[in-house]
């Protein structure tokens, strides 16, 4: 998926190890079918034009159910549309990340994290998850505790430059975040939300504070912030 997966397995017996290995195969398959940098990819070759929907896996159905899901909550702000077509980026890292550690909770693992570029579900616990400072590179802007079942996502430009835009203009943001952090119970959600509110810019914290089991952070360019449900420094899950 062009970033670096990181699995951290506590209390691991044979079911689990052979879950883990599991897990990386999956996240594989997810690249394999939706990548938009591999032609051949079945999101690719959709786009293209060279594959029907009805051809499609029902993995990118399950998918395509999940992105209009998100539309729908988020007002349109999260859209998986572009140019008539269909790009799932903002939501399918974070699903397949949700289901890889949820194969290896299952099989019996003690706690389990999977960080995806900086996405995050863990299960079990104790774990203390630090959220990166968009404004003072290196730097923390938060620490989250979890012991249970939590995604953290965070969307905006510190990492990968500008690759969201507002999806009634086409054009970036105007409200000027430099990062959304959104921690809810699984990362599909916290991915999405993360998403369409950084797309939302300021508009997105009477959103937030809408959703059930959700938190999030918000930091402007100037450092300024804004939290919703309450994400201060050492802050507990958003939900167990």
């Amino acid at each position: 998926m062009g970033t670096v997966f990181s699995f951290d397995v506590r209390g691991a017996g044979p079911r689990a190890a052979a879950a883990f290995e599991a897990a990386v195969a999956w996240l594989h398959h997810v690249d394999e079918v939706f990548s938009t940098y591999r032609p051949e990819s079945q999101i690719s070759r959709l786009a293209a034009g060279k594959l029907a929907l009805s051809g499609c896996s029902p993995e990118v159905w399950e998918v395509l159910r999940l992105c209009e899901a998100a539309e729908r909550r988020s007002g349109g702000w999260f859209s998986a549309g572009y140019a008539g077509g269909f790009d799932p980026t903002g939501l399918v890292k974070g699903w397949a990340v949700e289901r890889a550690a949820a194969m290896i909770s299952s099989a019996g693992a003690e706690a389990v994290c999977v960080n995806g570029g900086g996405d995050v579900q863990v299960h079990g616990g104790p774990w203390r998850i630090g959220v990166s400072d968009p404004v003072r590179r290196g730097g923390l802007a938060t620490v989250v505790h979890a012991d249970g079942e939590l995604a953290v996502a965070t969307s905006g430009p510190a990492e990968r430059g500008c690759h969201i835009v507002d999806p009634g203009t086409g054009r970036p943001p105007a409200a000027g975040l430099a990062s959304l952090t959104v921690l809810c119970r699984g990362l599909t959600d916290a991915d999405a939300y993360a998403t369409a509110g950084y797309a939302m810019g300021d508009r997105a914290r009477a959103w937030l504070e809408s959703l059930p089991g959700t938190r999030s952070l918000a930091i402007d360019t100037d450092g300024n912030s804004w939290t919703t449900g309450g994400t201060g420094p050492d802050s507990g899950p958003a939900c167990r």
